[in-house]
């Protein structure tokens, strides 16, 4: 699997040879979407809370008497079929949504994400930006022909992200945090040569 290398001008220089292990594998688009559903669910913040029986103030007095008023048959006001009763079988804040997934899965499923890119020619490398201002970044992003693309960069630029965090249709990562959902939500996946070296070093 290849992918094309662009100068600072974004012109076609070259072919890099990607990774097979990481770029070249077979699509599995079931663990594809655990990991999606992993990333969704633990990032959950259940805030909804219902108050139960026991939680809702005020007395438990029968309202009237159970027979002769001619109206259907009546606990206290605070009963769940009330305004500002209790809730039955509501949301509650301890819910917990977390999901597992085993360390091996989430990583074959995050190499068929990027071999699916590899395989649509949706990865591209880019030698260097120069002059890390966001009017460049800017310059350069209407030279590429895609509504919006996610752009790795290494943890420690910190440069390069401060110039492309202004902009809507970009978004700057480490190589260590890619993540399915990013993977997704963007078109196309640009590498600076020295991110795509740093991700062979994770991975291998």
């Amino acid at each position: 699997m290849e992918a094309t290398l662009y100068n600072s001008a974004w012109v076609e220089t070259w072919k890099i040879k990607l990774n097979e292990s990481i770029f070249g594998i077979e699509v599995n688009s079931g663990l594809i979407h655990r990991l999606l559903m992993l990333q969704r669910s633990n990032g959950r913040s259940p805030i909804a809370h219902t108050k139960t029986r026991w939680e809702r103030a005020g007395s438990t007095r029968k309202i009237y008497k159970q027979k002769g008023t001619g109206h259907a048959r009546a606990w206290a006001a605070r009963s769940p079929t009330r305004k500002w009763g209790w809730v039955a079988f509501g949301p509650r804040s301890n819910r917990n949504f977390t999901i597992s997934m085993n360390k091996k899965e989430r990583r074959l499923a995050l190499f068929s994400l990027l071999s699916s890119k590899a395989l649509n020619n949706q990865i591209k490398i880019i030698e260097s930006v120069t002059e890390m201002k966001t009017k460049n970044v800017s310059q350069l992003m209407k030279s590429i022909n895609t509504e919006k693309w996610l752009f790795v960069v290494l943890p420690n630029d910190r440069e390069l992200f401060l110039a492309t965090r202004n902009l809507a249709t970009i978004k700057p990562i480490g190589a260590w945090y890619l993540n399915p959902l990013d993977l997704l939500k963007y078109n196309e996946l640009i590498f600076t040569k020295d991110s795509l070296n740093h991700l062979d070093q994770i991975y291998s």
